[in-house]
């Protein structure tokens, strides 16, 4: 099946574009005391998107203005799919924070800056496994300093540490996170079975004819063990009998598609090449420039990865690290 330059994206954004999705999603996952300051039929999404064009491969985001008690502010929901953790997260979602800050400022100069609702939905394949606020990536000696560093942390939700019987919502919602959930499972034919069931409720709705196009087009972006005649067979056996000649049609049309996709996506992965190069030469002279003679070794394990965003952290934790273990610890992760 032919590959998008980033499946994961569109489905998120498909999913939690959707009104009524988003407040679903908050009623199930927020803290209630965040809860209880909300009021959700005020929400908007924003057009706005803060990711840097080389880091879309591996994020999305989307933010909604909603009201606070009597006072205007925001969430701000960051989607992490690749299939580790960022490990500078927080630090990101500074940076993206004070752009919508500054954005709000633009706009309306002489209001005071409004509340931002962090947070960040993961699907990798690993864990969650690092710290969830800002402090926790800052050294020294905090404790005496504690007034002078600034501080935050993020609301996350790692599917992973869901059971599927705790994933709750609507149901465009729930087979939208289930799906992220099992995309990277070997068994992921078998999880989706379940799934695709879950279609019967609407599928004789606008809405569910909609999702069954947007889930079948996940399925032949993002999924590798799976055939078009499995997935016809599932459709049939699942959702209902008629609807299996549909997945045939979207397959012949996708790849159709596909075609000039494979040209953009050609093009989209030599810009990446570019500005892998870059951050490799940036990487080696500040390696150099910091540790001398100690850095050749470290640089050619870092010459091996090529994950542009795990570079991107590299080059900014040379400046920021303490001694090249810093630098040694993060190839590791």
């Amino acid at each position: 099946m032919n590959k998008s330059i980033n499946p994961h994206d569109k489905l998120f954004k498909e999913v939690l574009s959707r009104r009524e999705n988003i407040i679903d999603f908050l009623n199930n996952y927020l803290p209630e005391d965040v809860l209880n300051l909300i009021d959700l039929n005020t929400i908007k999404i924003e057009k706005d998107s803060f990711i840097q064009k080389d880091l879309e491969e591996y994020f999305s985001d989307i933010l909604y203005k909603v009201m606070f008690s009597d006072n205007e502010g925001y969430i701000y929901m960051l989607f992490e799919h690749k299939s580790y953790p960022h490990r500078l997260v927080v630090f990101q979602l500074l940076r993206y924070m004070l752009e919508i800050w500054e954005l709000h400022r633009k706009q309306a100069p002489l209001e005071p800056l409004p509340v931002i609702i962090p947070m960040v939905l993961y699907h990798g394949a690993q864990k969650w496994n690092i710290k969830t606020s800002l402090a926790d990536i800052i050294s020294g000696p905090k404790d005496i300093l504690n007034e002078y560093i600034p501080d935050f942390s993020y609301i996350l939700y790692d599917l992973s540490r869901y059971s599927d019987e705790e994933i709750k919502g609507v149901v465009t919602l729930k087979i939208g996170l289930l799906l992220f959930k099992h995309i990277f499972d070997p068994d992921f034919p078998q999880q989706l079975q379940g799934i695709l069931s879950l279609l019967k409720e609407v599928i004789n709705t606008r809405t569910g004819v909609e999702t069954l196009e947007t889930v079948l087009r996940y399925i032949f972006s993002a999924a590798n063990n799976i055939t078009v005649d499995e997935l016809k067979q599932m459709v049939e056996e699942n959702i209902d009998r008629d609807r299996g000649e549909g997945v045939m049609t979207l397959a012949d049309r996708l790849r159709e598609e596909g075609v000039q996709q494979g040209v953009q996506q050609g093009v989209q992965q030599g810009m990446q090449l570019g500005v892998k190069q870059t951050l490799l030469a940036t990487i080696k002279l500040s390696l150099n420039t910091r540790f001398g003679k100690n850095w050749l070794n470290t640089y050619k394990k870092i010459k091996d990865i090529e994950d542009i965003d795990t570079l991107q952290a590299i080059s900014e934790a040379i400046i920021l690290g303490k001694d090249i273990k810093d630098i040694e610890e993060m190839i590791i992760c």
